[in-house]
């Protein structure tokens, strides 16, 4: 083993992009740095919550799923911008493109974070050395900051990248998880929901290093095999590998379905692509993936076949919204003519399983829909402290409940 290596074990480092939307849209337009830019939805219907926000933007209180009439309260010379799909994802690709050039282990675990695994890395440096690379080669060249953790494995790895933002470098060994973790709370813990949280308080454990000694049965009852796992990762272990054909597994998922004679019947139609459609999402979900890009397939009466596809505003998953998509782009190129086969097929596909639950490119639209709830929020959080309540967290704290049905009528 490299002499800079632990003596058993690998070096892995979580690259993970500070602030990336906003970051890309400064890079993007140099006039707007140093100035408070976030990235949300469209202001003048009201309707929009802050995506991301820059540092600047974040220094006046500013943050994700703030709504935008309440940001601007807060900085009145907020620069928002749109969220621009295309632009980021191209950007993602060109970090991936530069990170794959310091080790061929790359994984792409969302559009703005990843694991590299350096243990093979000795020619680069020391790991600190190899991490302060990466950081100046994606300021320098893509004007881009990005925190980064080292750890021998993936879970710590990305524990230590969340430990200091922006521009952090953090090291994080096993030896440091009994005083580093343990204290927190289990909710705090990568990889733990809230569903899973409530189910974790409701046997008796509310911090990591409950969970790290917890017994490990009762674990299993509770939580099946990830139970184990989450344990394990509480104790620092993780034996997960970089794996860069992650992303290359399922380069398409779809279904087809050839008619007994041909059909010109809309209905039938219509009926048969809900039910690709539905397999479809059934597949992507046994999978853990979602895709961004649909195509359907059309066989005509004289067997000449045709291909549509449409990339989509952000990833799905539901057989509803496949079928929504499917419906639209058969509308479009459906000449009539009877038809003998017809097929969903979803690509572009990216692992779901690891991509946290946060407001980026996959989740801002469905969660812009939540607005009134987070104005709803706000005020109760405004009246009583934001200890109060929470989205889908209950605290200890009592309220009136008269004082909440007023603020709840006054959002209607």
């Amino acid at each position: 083993m490299n002499s800079w290596a632990p003596k058993s074990g690998k070096v892995i480092l979580h690259v993970d992009m500070n602030s990336f939307f906003a970051s890309v849209e400064i890079a993007n337009d140099t006039t707007l740095k140093g100035k408070p830019v976030v990235v949300a939805g469209n202001e003048k219907e009201r309707r929009g919550i802050i995506v991301t926000a820059s540092y600047e933007a974040r220094a006046f209180g500013i943050r994700a799923t703030m709504p935008l009439w309440e940001a601007r309260k807060k900085c009145p010379e907020m620069i928002v911008k749109t969220p621009n799909h295309e632009l980021y994802r191209k950007v993602s690709r060109q970090i991936f493109e530069k990170l794959g050039s310091i080790s061929p282990k790359v994984e792409v675990a969302s559009i703005d974070e990843g694991y590299i695994d350096i243990t093979d890395c000795e020619e680069l440096g020391h790991p600190i050395q190899i991490a302060e690379s990466i950081q100046k080669m994606l300021l320098q060249e893509l004007d881009l900051p990005c925190s980064i953790g080292i750890a021998p494995n993936k879970f710590l790895a990305k524990t230590a990248s969340d430990m200091k933002k922006p521009l952090g470098i953090t090291v994080l060994r096993k030896r440091d998880v009994p005083f580093i973790l343990w204290p927190k709370n289990v909710g705090e813990m990568n990889g733990v929901g809230l569903k899973t949280e409530e189910k974790l308080h409701s046997i008796g454990i509310f911090t990591i290093e409950d969970l790290a000694k917890s017994n490990e049965e009762k674990i299993h009852e509770l939580l099946g095999i990830n139970g184990i796992s989450l344990r394990n990762k509480a104790n620092g272990i993780d034996e997960r590998e970089v794996d860069p054909s992650r992303m290359l597994s399922y380069k398409t998922i779809g279904h087809s379905t050839t008619f007994s004679t041909d059909i010109i019947e809309e209905p039938t139609i219509a009926e048969k692509f809900e039910s690709l459609s539905n397999r479809v999402g059934d597949k992507l979900k046994k999978k853990g993936l979602i895709a961004d890009t649909l195509t359907i397939t059309l066989r005509f009466r004289d067997r000449k076949t045709i291909n549509r596809s449409k990339k989509l505003i952000s990833p799905i998953q539901e057989g509803s919204e496949i079928f929504k998509e499917a419906m639209d782009l058969w509308k479009k190129h459906w000449n009539g003519e009877p038809l003998r086969l017809i097929g969903v097929t979803m690509s572009q596909l990216n692992p779901v399983d690891e991509v946290s639950k946060q407001l980026d490119l996959f989740s801002f639209e469905k969660d812009a829909k939540q607005e009134p709830l987070f104005e709803t929020l706000h005020k109760l959080q405004s009246k009583y402290g934001e200890q109060v309540i929470g989205l889908g967290k209950q605290k200890k704290k009592k309220i009136d409940r008269n004082n909440i049905l007023d603020i709840l009528k006054s959002t209607e």
